[in-house]
């Protein structure tokens, strides 16, 4: 068979699997095992595809990513980033839309802390929600703030899918980390400035009073006490791969263990919240895993077969130029974030990705964050986004999907805003990138 026919039929096959609902690592498992037969040679290919996904899985890079969800989830479970919530909300006072300012700042502290996307949007829905509904809010002015920040977390480290990103793709992990700092917290003042300046504009999307929030005494000093610890973590594992001290794993180690120290201190850990930590961490992470299994097998029989080469040089023979090729890859990402999930577009596009990019002679930090970009825009975009359904979940029950569609719109404007600035100014992802 040709490398059309064959990557016709892979992909053909990906699809109508996902169709059927069945989960990505079954549907990759599926195609594997008929591909390993077929194509690297009955038994013999199937032994083959076994010890490449027992190597796949075995690799210390990958270690971050449940020491990354591991402190979202102590900080989830043992209360203290519901405390860092109330401390933000008892100082931000007399702003246009104050608790959806709230939910942008609080977001973004948390960001900085936690691995999980889903964790980040469910605590603030669940929270604040809530709270701006029965205050009278316009409910996509509630809302969008909760989805929008929610995506930020994949940019600001601690990052899983950035480091599942750098893993799978090649790319400096302690790069891709560092390198979404300062795009992550621009497109987070993005978020606070549109919120506000529709607030302002329209004041009925927002009750003009809205400070009777928590009353807390000594508001500054208390979020001070409370925030500050949570900053430090997210220094110790910045500043720890910067300055080259620590590799990104054992960076995430400390972070780990300076978050269950801060809530041991906080008096907040107990057996129950930190095995309810174990569990949250084991399952988000196992999923991941499970796919890694799965799409490693699956990227080297298109490899084996040729379709990679073949595609890339098909590209390479059209005669574009670097930028175009890349604005349709960033297109391509985007469009597929409608249909699928983040890790399953991953698998799909990185095998024929990187060697273009690396022909190329792309930065492939400044790409990544890009890439990451689009995964943001995938989690916003219906009918799939994974926080339109996450919120949802926790938003009332007379709130509608649809509402919920509406509401994320203007903050996928504001991230596309966010990726032609970096196209045009490569630097804001570079200044600070370890060399």
């Amino acid at each position: 068979m040709s490398w059309v026919s064959i990557l016709a039929a892979m992909f053909t096959a990906k699809v109508l699997l996902l169709l059927a609902a069945l989960p990505v690592a079954f549907v990759f498992f599926i195609i594997n095992i008929a591909g390993s037969y077929l194509i690297f040679g009955g038994i013999p290919g199937l032994e083959q595809m076994v010890r490449n996904e027992q190597i796949s899985v075995a690799q210390f890079s990958l270690v971050p990513i449940p020491l990354f969800v591991l402190m979202g989830e102590v900080l989830f479970h043992t209360g203290l980033a519901m405390k860092s919530v109330d401390a933000v909300d008892a100082v931000i006072r007399r702003v246009p839309g104050r608790l959806a300012v709230v939910t942008l700042v609080a977001g973004t502290i948390f960001s900085a802390i936690s691995g999980s996307t889903i964790a980040t949007t469910a605590m603030l829905g669940s929270l604040l929600l809530p709270q701006m509904l029965a205050r009278g809010y316009d409910p996509k002015t509630a809302m969008g703030p909760t989805l929008a920040i929610g995506g930020v977390d994949i940019l600001i480290p601690p990052s899983g899918l950035a480091v599942l990103l750098g893993s799978l793709a090649g790319i400096s992990i302690t790069g891709l980390l560092v390198g979404g700092i300062v795009p992550g917290l621009i497109l987070a003042v993005f978020f606070i400035a549109y919120v506000m300046l529709r607030c302002w504009l329209n004041p009925s999307l927002a009750p003009v009073s809205d400070d009777e929030g928590i009353k807390i005494e000594r508001p500054w000093l208390n979020l001070i006490v409370t925030v500050a610890p949570l900053i430090l973590i997210f220094g110790i594992v910045v500043f720890s791969m910067t300055e080259g001290w620590a590799t990104p794993t054992e960076s995430s180690a400390l972070g780990a263990f300076a978050t269950i120290i801060l809530a041991l201190c906080y008096r907040s850990l107990t057996p129950q919240n930190l095995w309810k930590s174990f569990i949250g961490t084991l399952s988000i992470s196992g999923a991941l895993l499970f796919i890694i299994v799965g799409a490693t097998t699956f990227a080297q029989l298109l490899s084996f077969s040729g379709a990679t080469a073949g595609l890339v040089a098909l590209i390479e023979g059209a005669g574009l130029t670097p930028n175009v090729v890349m604005i349709g890859m960033l297109a391509i990402l985007v469009l597929l974030g409608f249909f699928i999930d983040q890790t399953s577009i991953m698998m799909i596009t990185l095998p024929f990705y990187m060697p273009l990019l690396r022909t190329m002679g792309v930065d492939l930090v400044w790409f990544g964050i890009l890439y990451l970009l689009c995964m943001q825009i995938g989690l916003l975009t219906p009918p799939f986004g994974l926080l339109l359904f996450v919120l949802k979940g926790v938003a009332p029950p007379h709130i509608t999907i649809g509402t919920i569609y509406r509401a994320a719109i203007p903050y996928v404007w504001l991230t596309v805003l966010m990726m032609v600035l970096i196209f045009i100014f490569p630097q804001i992802v570079t200044t600070f990138v370890p060399d």
